[in-house]
């Protein structure tokens, strides 16, 4: 229990968290419709509740193939990913399947909300009757983003 609290510690200290508003700084052009404050909590709390239950596709090459297959859910991209040309044609797909998405600012926070402590650009949450009413919500919040032009 001792040796786990200074490895904690130092690596708290190795990442300093940024605020919403700092990772703000560091996003793509692309990076619309972009979540609230408010939603990226909501979104990054669903992904934490799915990947408790395995309801989570996670990475460009996983998300593409699901949404190729017709799977449903709701697909988060991290806004500050580079080059953007690993999952521009992304949001694309989704606009064509009439599936919503929305930007997060940070791949780091994405990554660690499902679990990992490597950063993943996109992760598609699927819906699951452990966690619907969270989803529900955040599809609704999601689906009433405005699109970009």
């Amino acid at each position: 229990m001792a040796r786990e609290k200074p490895e904690a510690a130092a690596e708290a200290e190795a990442t300093p968290e940024l605020s919403y508003r700092e990772q703000l700084d560091f996003l793509n052009p692309i990076a619309q419709p972009l979540a609230s404050r408010k939603l990226t909590r909501k979104l990054l709390k669903c992904i934490r509740k799915a990947t408790k239950h395995k309801q989570i596709r996670r990475g460009v090459k996983e998300v593409q193939k699901f949404i190729n297959k017709g799977e449903k859910g709701i697909t988060v991209l991290a806004g500050d990913t580079l080059p953007i040309d690993v999952y521009c044609h992304i949001p694309i797909m989704c606009e064509d399947r009439s599936l919503p998405y929305a930007y997060v600012p940070s791949k780091t926070d994405l990554g660690a909300a499902a679990g990992s402590k490597r950063p993943t650009c996109v992760i598609m949450i699927k819906p699951h009757e452990e966690y619907q009413e969270t989803y529900d919500e955040c599809l609704e919040e999601v689906s009433a983003l405005p699109l970009p032009l």
